[in-house]
């Protein structure tokens, strides 16, 4: 092998002034110290930092928006780093619903930009998310009832592979690429530079709805919400926030694809659950509901997190609410809490063999996060999460891969479910030597005994 290839972007090493900076991530527990950052200008320094990073034997991590939620996987001691960050340019084909987006562009300014040019494009809660890592894990998205997963909208991708290969991912070439990288994870068959997105013409009129109650009313809360948003008009997207008990914030909000007039008969039975504290409905244009839904917020957190995250394909028992409020009771942490988005809709007509993305037969999804500031309190919280996901099992299937959880042993039936198997193959086709590898990657088919495909 040829061991000459040189480093080539905005290359940051140790003793640059600028290592601390490039080091920071979202979530401060995952820090770590790689070796040396590559901040990619173009798709020719993604694929010779593979190449260096082959020849030099050094471990690849790959990163877009900084947001990976677990230790190890966006970036590892003695490691490279390679960052698509810089690479943000987004070209728009408006005749033809279609946009060509970068990798390293995060979610909020992209759904923004568009937003401006009366284009809607799935958007998520947090607008400092990075288009690279979200998409191929899913995406779930406050439109998903409409539009699908953002992983849905992918047209084509261009990938650079495991041997520095560049490659164009669709249905006719690499089709089971294509396959895999909606919905298969980021990270695990190349670092993927751009994508061709599928996009909409924005509606004339969105509503939005917030409610807040005493925290108190958690129980019958839920239950109303659970049992109504995921059959309620595929137009409204839903989320049910429940708080810390400290914190003592209980609320929903929702984006509607129409009139504020017709939101408001619809969440009624929301209105008319406990005795709400707050209640707002509003009609607003395409960019204000994404600033309501998901707000300019600072890059860097400054208290540590722990996350699971799963799909629910029947309400939960009284059981099952009764471990959320036992979790929020006992997590400390101000921003310690229940997430809850409803599913349905389009995102639930896709088979789940189609794509990666297996979880197509579910009410909604259900996220739990316990964050603390002080060091000796981890432990604490890493075993909260565990213990609650465990009271919850009976009631719940799988989990989300873009919410990763270190403490689940069998991953890839819980991440992938029936299509872990196809995935192992397509590993194997793509990188058999398992050069993208890291805590929870998905291994190719012979480390696991799997018979290779043709």
């Amino acid at each position: 092998m040829n061991h000459n290839t040189k480093l080539t972007g905005m290359v940051v090493y140790p003793d640059d002034p600028e290592y601390q900076q490039a080091r920071m991530n979202w979530n401060p527990f995952t820090n770590a110290f790689p070796i040396v950052f590559v901040f990619a200008q173009k798709i020719e320094d993604v694929s010779n930092a593979v190449k260096w990073a082959r020849e030099n034997k050094v471990p690849i991590r790959m990163r877009s928006g900084r947001h990976a939620l677990a230790k190890d996987f966006s970036q590892t001691n003695g490691g490279i780093v390679i960052d698509t960050s810089h690479m943000r340019s987004v070209t728009l084909d408006k005749k033809n619903n279609i946009a060509k987006v970068q990798a390293g562009i995060r979610v909020g300014q992209l759904v923004r930009m568009l937003a401006r040019e009366g284009i809607l494009a799935p958007f998520g809660d947090s607008s400092t998310v990075g288009i690279g890592g979200i998409s191929t894990g899913g995406g779930i998205t406050a439109i998903q009832r409409t539009a699908g997963l953002i992983s849905d909208n992918i047209l084509s991708a261009t990938l650079v592979d495991a041997y520095g290969n560049i490659l164009e991912v669709n249905p006719w070439e690499n089709a089971d690429l294509f396959w895999a990288i909606r919905g298969g994870g980021g990270g695990n068959f190349g670092i993927i530079t751009s994508y061709t997105f599928r996009v909409r013409t924005a509606p004339a009129k969105v509503g939005i709805f917030q409610i807040i109650w005493p925290w108190e009313q958690l129980n019958e809360v839920i239950d109303v919400w659970q049992r109504w948003s995921p059959c309620v008009d595929v137009r409204l997207g839903t989320i049910l926030e429940a708080y810390s008990k400290t914190n003592g914030l209980l609320r929903s909000q929702g984006i509607f694809l129409g009139p504020a007039a017709e939101l408001e008969q619809l969440i009624l039975p929301l209105i008319n659950t406990g005795c709400p504290i707050k209640v707002l409905v509003d009609e607003v244009t395409l960019l204000e509901a994404i600033d309501f839904w998901a707000p300019n917020e600072p890059l860097f957190d400054t208290q540590n997190s722990t996350w699971s995250s799963t799909w629910v394909e029947s309400s939960l028992p009284e059981a099952g609410i009764d471990a959320i409020r036992n979790f929020l009771e006992e997590a400390t942490g101000d921003e310690s809490n229940f997430f809850f988005l409803n599913s349905g809709g389009v995102m639930n007509q896709i088979p789940p063999q189609d794509t990666a993305f297996f979880w197509r037969n579910t009410r909604y999804y259900m996220e739990w996060d316990a964050s603390w500031k002080n060091e000796c309190e981890t432990k604490k919280n890493i075993k909260l999460v565990e213990e609650t996901r465990l009271r919850l099992q009976p009631y719940i299937t799988g989990s989300y891969v873009n919410v990763p959880d270190l403490s689940i042993k069998n991953y890839g039936e819980e991440y992938y479910g029936g299509n872990f198997k196809r995935l192992m193959q397509v590993k194997e086709r793509y990188d058999p030597e398992n050069i993208f590898n890291f805590v929870q990657s998905i291994p190719p088919a012979h480390l696991c005994g799997e018979k290779n495909i043709d």
